[in-house]
């Protein structure tokens, strides 16, 4: 096994990455609606290169295709149970614009954090697979966190909440990453011959994430600078990739 603190550091700094992103927003206001678009898609296309270029190939190459296709069907099941569970309705009595601005900045990071345990998991695994790659995935992952970063200190600033408690909200969020990693890792130790199961589960994870929120989310707040910025995002992963390969 690769060596574990490299591995934890590195999904740390993945997960402080929305921390950043919060930091920002506490500062400066949050950012146009293009600068968002191409953020969130630039994570999404290279998310869907980590997935189409090294996390299924490498799972092919080492294990079983049944293995395969039954951890991308868990990744794909655990995020959309995982977002079912999220977009529950609220039956409640209305809520005044603070609480609803409230909710929906917890709402997020509720998600977030959730999001983050498999995203800690392909930076452990894919460090197993292929030294070197687990770096790569991190820098696509921080990518994403940047602006789920700002996602969630936006409502929570505009609906009074103290900078200091949305600041530590989201240093607590950044922890998901790392234990996500270190639950990769000890699964890994603990069932033999599973490194293609995990890379398949985080594939599947991954790729429900990109298509079920990052796409639509970037398309929504510009689809030209989503486009531009997705393209941008899949072509430079991939030529990492190919680079780190050869």
């Amino acid at each position: 096994m690769h060596d574990m603190y490299e591995i934890i550091w590195t999904s740390m700094i993945a997960g402080l990455a929305t921390t950043f992103g919060s930091l920002l927003v506490l500062l400066f206001g949050k950012p146009k609606e293009r600068v968002l678009a191409s953020l969130l898609a630039g994570a999404g296309g290279v998310m869907l290169a980590v997935v189409s270029v090294d996390l299924l190939p490498n799972a092919w190459k080492i294990g079983p295709p049944l293995q395969v296709v039954f951890g991308f069907a868990l990744g794909l099941l655990f995020m959309y149970l995982a977002e079912i569970r999220l977009n529950v309705p609220n039956n409640t009595l209305p809520l005044s614009r603070r609480q609803r601005l409230k909710r929906t900045g917890l709402l997020v990071a509720t998600g977030i954090a959730l999001h983050d345990l498999p995203e800690g998991m392909a930076i452990a695994v894919s460090q197993e697979a292929s030294p070197g790659l687990g770096l790569l995935i991190a820098f696509a992952i921080t990518l994403h966190n940047l602006p789920e970063g700002m996602a969630t200190t936006a409502p929570l600033k505009m609906a009074g909440i103290r900078w200091w408690k949305i600041l530590l909200l989201n240093i607590g969020i950044a922890f998901f990453t790392p234990l996500g990693a270190m639950i990769g890792l000890l699964a890994l130790e603990g069932v033999q011959n599973s490194l293609a199961f995990f890379l398949a589960l985080a594939a599947g994870a991954m790729s429900f994430l990109v298509f079920a929120e990052l796409i639509p989310l970037s398309r929504e707040r510009h689809p030209h600078y989503a486009l531009l910025g997705g393209t941008i995002g899949f072509i430079f992963f991939a030529v990492i990739s190919m680079l780190h390969s050869s």
